[in-house]
């Protein structure tokens, strides 16, 4: 079983980093590519209970701006469809290791997640 799942896009230098982060403190994760499975519903809604809807998108992205959101008033749902067909609207990565959530390269979050592992013995991992 992974401990962490990273979802995000290989050209995404912030998953790059999320990924190099785990690894260099060899932590079993696994790295969700959005360009080629979308997330689930129930894994996205967790995101979006932790951190709104509005807190996922990057507000400031090519994607974003491209799209042409800044001046549209989109429903959720029709922001999901968007999401999965554009991934990189969102602030990647998103990352998730058991109850805790992170949006984007978020390191603080990351090295909280990364204590919580270090502290379970190996077995439970």
């Amino acid at each position: 079983m992974q401990n962490v799942q990273i979802f995000g896009v290989k050209s995404s230098s912030a998953t790059r980093a999320a990924g190099r982060f785990f690894k260099e403190r060899g932590i079993p994760l696994q790295i969700i590519d959005l360009n080629s499975k979308p997330m689930a519903p129930g894994e996205i809604k967790r995101f979006i209970d932790k951190f709104a809807m509005s807190a996922l998108l990057d507000t400031g992205g090519k994607s974003y701006i491209d799209a042409g959101l800044k001046y549209m008033k989109l429903s959720d749902s029709a922001l999901l469809l968007k999401i999965e067909n554009d991934p990189k609207l969102l602030r990647l990565p998103l990352v998730r290791c058991a109850n805790q959530l992170a949006v984007g390269h978020d390191e603080s979050a990351w090295k909280e997640m990364a204590a919580v592992l270090a502290a379970k013995p190996a077995a439970n991992r």
